[in-house]
């Protein structure tokens, strides 16, 4: 009986604590090294609201794209505290590069940030297209470290 009482103490305390960061945005440092070379970046995730689909920006590019070269799109993201998951898919239409043809490629991305030790891990599975000639198909697994930013980005 007492677990019971416990639980709708928690539950309603649970509900409030994430609807009360819906439509909020969260602001990271990020850094990715790979060999020799080092990228930092800012990330901007914006949780979704009821009127809008969640949004992540990397150095306020937005990463809902389409154009010519294809269409990204951020499929979800979803806050377990402490992590922070989010899915992306990529597809990317026949292209020619020097002469060289590529097939139609996907990339589907799920990345999993934990905001408390900066830990971001990346599992993509690419299918084709240049990704896949040039880093093979096949599911690749990186990490980066981001960090919860001091300062939030400008205000677009």
């Amino acid at each position: 009986m007492k677990i019971l009482r416990r639980l709708y103490l928690i539950i309603p305390l649970l509900l409030c604590s994430t609807t009360s960061v819906m439509g909020q945005s969260i602001f990271f440092d990020c850094k990715r090294t790979e060999k020799d070379f080092v990228e930092e970046y800012g990330m901007k995730i914006t949780l979704a609201s009821k009127t809008q689909k969640a949004k992540v920006f990397l150095d306020d590019r937005d990463l809902d794209q389409s154009d010519a070269f294809g269409t990204q799109v951020v499929k979800s993201v979803t806050l377990a505290r402490p992590n922070i998951f989010i899915v992306l898919e990529a597809s990317f239409p026949p292209e020619e590069l020097m002469g060289t043809s590529y097939s139609a490629g996907t990339v589907s991305t799920q990345i999993t940030l934990d905001p408390v030790t900066g830990k971001l891990k990346k599992v993509e599975k690419i299918q084709g297209g240049i990704l896949g000639a040039s880093l093979g198909n096949g599911t690749h697994v990186s990490e980066e470290i981001c960090l919860p930013a001091k300062i939030p980005f400008k205000p677009q």
